[in-house]
């Protein structure tokens, strides 16, 4: 489990939680998300910044807002699939919708230091 210490340390893009979410769904979250991998780039969508939001409403339904690296990436029906599984599989939530959005555009500032270090930019 990512503690706040080690997410201030990894310098993670933060995220933004709108909803009822108690600290240690969060936690459980970002863990399952971090098992998600862009497969072109071989690093999670935590440490590359790709999400910006997640929503949870009283339904019990779970919505990403997330990007990708580059618009029109042949790999986001993948991406995608991986992050609704990903979720789902935390057998908590009754669905989850994935948006793509592009505004703010993605860009290497949201990298983790991890991230920047496996990729040569740190």
């Amino acid at each position: 489990m990512l503690t706040e210490a080690m997410y201030e340390e990894l310098q993670l893009a933060p995220i933004e939680f709108v909803g009822p979410f108690t600290e240690e769904e969060k936690q459980q979250l970002i863990d399952a998300l971090m098992g998600v991998i862009d497969p072109e780039i071989g690093m999670d969508i935590v440490n590359l910044g790709l999400v910006y939001e997640l929503h949870k409403d009283e339904s019990n339904r779970l919505k990403v807002v997330m990007t990708l690296t580059a618009v029109g990436c042949p790999l986001a029906p993948v991406i995608v699939g991986d992050v609704r599984r990903s979720l789902l599989g935390l057998e908590k939530y009754d669905d989850v919708e994935v948006e793509l959005v592009y505004s703010p555009p993605w860009d290497r500032t949201r990298l983790s230091r991890v991230a920047k270090m496996a990729l040569g930019l740190y």
